[in-house]
């Protein structure tokens, strides 16, 4: 069998920013939920899909906002998305799918340990992560858990990911914190592209393996020492 681990709170904001607004008789917008449904319903469609969990943000804040004043908060939600939040997940709900609406901890958590419960369970034939998000790259392994971008119509193996990121998914949080991640509210590392981080990380891995000693970076002196000094300075926010 195959496992869809699917982003609700993904869903639901592409589902109210993409079809036009939709009003049910009591006058409430439930655009949102509209659009949501109509995915999983076309999702549903294919004989192929037949575990599927959905997470949802019930709430935006989570314990990262404690440990990141920069972590992203609801401020500036629409509140005609914000109060279809509930109606979703109770919509989903009755499709008979799994939920999984998270408080303390973010809809990525509940995939991630999906995810990761279940990719050596001999049963699974391959995790299917149905979202964009660049956070959930980490969790791929070869061909056997990826992540489906469903409106691109774009699968991300192993080596999908190291082509597109120039890192293997375990170095994806930590590009993640030198690149940065607006969606996240990241600020990342002044300095730090996409193109030094992969090239830093393909051969030390993760941040706190990065040695002090400069000549031993795969970059110029003169680079090095710019990028060593941002890094040092703002290194404890780097390793959240």
């Amino acid at each position: 069998m195959k496992i869809h681990l699917i982003d609700g709170t993904y869903e639901l904001f592409r589902g109210f920013y993409g079809p036009p607004p939709k009003k049910a008789p009591d006058g409430r917008e439930v655009g949102a939920t509209v659009g949501l449904l109509r995915s999983l319903l076309a999702l549903l469609n294919d004989p192929d899909v037949t575990h599927v969990g959905v997470a949802f943000d019930h709430v935006v804040e989570s314990f990262r906002n404690d440990l990141f004043a920069g972590y992203k908060t609801g401020e500036g939600i629409d509140p005609d998305l914000f109060a279809q939040f509930p109606l979703a997940e109770a919509a989903v709900a009755a499709l008979g799918l799994v939920v999984w609406p998270m408080v303390e901890f973010e809809a990525d958590d509940a995939i991630a340990t999906a995810a990761i419960r279940f990719r050596d369970d001999p049963d699974v034939q391959q995790i299917i992560v149905c979202s964009p998000d660049k956070d959930l790259a980490q969790l791929v392994a070869g061909q056997r858990v990826v992540c489906w971008d469903r409106r691109r119509e774009i699968i991300y193996d192993e080596a999908a990911v190291m082509e597109k990121y120039g890192v293997p998914p375990a170095s994806i949080p930590d590009w993640l914190a030198l690149v940065g991640d607006s969606a996240d509210g990241i600020p990342g590392i002044p300095a730090w592209g996409a193109k030094s981080a992969a090239t830093v990380l393909t051969q030390f891995g993760h941040i706190e393996d990065i040695p002090a000693d400069l000549a031993q970076w795969p970059i110029s002196a003169g680079r090095a020492r710019r990028l060593a000094e941002n890094l040092a300075a703002q290194r404890d926010d780097a390793l959240l």
